[in-house]
């Protein structure tokens, strides 16, 4: 019997997560990568985060040509997909090519959202490599830039650019950043954080119309008109579903997954910002975090090298802004009923944020305390029963309620 031939069709995290599960796993067939960008695998939270604020490759790349090569990995790059057969399997691309494929993993990912007529020059919106590259040439002393959006990746550009010399103004709906993703509590802290660092905060007003032109863009608010050199757009992505749509696959939200992230076609998975999965914890979901991309990825290499395997963990989450590190766990079941208690102190950027149902944690947010976090993730996975004074008291250390002797099994 042959050995079976796997294709990544998408060429970034699931796919390097994905190559490095299977090798490990003892996998030994063929791997091929398809990717449509002139590049291979690389970390996309340093497009607005390292490589934003300083350039350079240091840390960047997820397989290097050397460990392909060692590994019998191919890459292909600058190369479109057009769908997937599903009478033969094989991969068909836009070039009229096909490549044989005996089990295959879709990690198209998303594009950003794109508001109709505010495009040109001096509008950026980032999801690759090219755009933030093009965008760390306009970040210099005294232009003035604007971010729409006031979410992960609207803030850690707001951080980057400032630390260029930049003038930052930051357009959001919503009266605190990131208080839907994170919380009020940490929400307010780090509005906080960005105002006290400089940025210039036009927040909980609505925008009427944004202007492109040649000299600027201008953004008209309810409280007046204000324009930048240039507009970064941050208002979420978007699935790429079109080459599932293509190949028959079921698609909601995103590509339909089983826990194990299989697709409605049994040869096919699903992985990363496209995959919809039915995951044991919060149903069917679709995420758009590096560590949910690469767990994914590692379950599906699992499966296929004979030990099934689901991405049943609660979901986590890290964003950097400026200097301070804030993390997220389990915020994907959360519910207005859950019992939000805070540890530390969250105003002084030291302090973390825990949500508890029915007397067990299911879910924690920390700024500067990601060791809370990693008690706070056995905790959950135990279903130890834990109080919230006993999570608010600093003098309990988390470590000791691990050893509390009720444990649900």
């Amino acid at each position: 019997m042959s050995e079976q031939t796997l294709v990544v069709v998408g060429a970034g995290h699931v796919a390097a997560s994905a190559a490095r599960a299977l090798r490990r796993r003892g996998f030994a067939g063929p791997v091929v990568l398809i990717g449509d960008e002139p590049v291979g695998p690389y970390q996309r939270p340093h497009l607005s985060k390292e490589r934003l604020s300083a350039g350079g490759d240091d840390g960047l790349w997820l397989l290097t040509p050397a460990w392909c090569e060692a590994n019998d990995v191919t890459l292909r790059t600058n190369s479109t997909v057009e769908r997937i057969a599903a009478d033969t399997g094989s991969v068909l691309l836009a070039d009229g090519s096909s490549i044989p494929a005996d089990v295959v993993v879709l990690a198209t990912g998303g594009r950003p959202r794109r508001l109709p007529g505010v495009e040109g020059e001096r509008v950026h919106y980032i999801r690759t490599l090219a755009d933030s590259d093009r965008l760390r040439e306009r970040l210099s002393i005294g232009r003035r830039i604007g971010v729409l959006g006031g979410g992960f990746l609207g803030s850690e550009i707001a951080a980057a650019a400032l630390g260029r010399g930049a003038e930052i103004v930051v357009f959001d709906r919503d009266p605190v950043l990131l208080a839907r993703a994170m919380g009020a509590d940490i929400g307010a802290a780090l509005t906080g954080l960005h105002q006290r660092r400089g940025i210039d905060l036009r927040l909980g007003q609505a925008i009427s119309a944004i202007r492109p032109g040649a000299d600027g863009v201008t953004i008209v608010t309810e409280s007046g008109s204000e324009t930048v050199d240039d507009l970064v757009v941050c208002i979420g992505i978007q699935p790429n579903t079109e080459v599932a749509v293509r190949s028959g696959l079921v698609v909601g939200n995103g590509v339909e997954v089983d826990a194990q992230g299989r697709t409605s076609l049994p040869n096919v998975f699903a992985a990363g910002d496209v995959a919809a999965h039915d995951h044991p914890l919060y149903g069917r979901v679709r995420v758009e975090h590096v560590d949910v991309a690469q767990r994914q990825a590692a379950a599906i290499a699992a499966t296929v090298a004979g030990r099934p395997s689901t991405a049943g963990d609660a979901h986590w989450f890290w964003t950097d802004q400026y200097d301070i590190n804030v993390q997220g766990l389990g915020l994907t079941g959360l519910r207005p009923t859950d019992t939000v208690v805070t540890r530390g102190s969250l105003a002084d950027l030291d302090g973390t944020s825990f949500w508890l149902r029915d007397g067990l944690l299911v879910g924690g947010a920390s700024i500067e305390r990601g060791e809370d976090l990693s008690v706070a993730r056995e905790l959950m996975d135990l279903e130890i029963p834990v109080s919230a004074e006993q999570l608010a008291d600093e003098l309990v250390e988390l470590e000791d309620l691990l050893e509390q002797e009720e444990v649900r099994v």
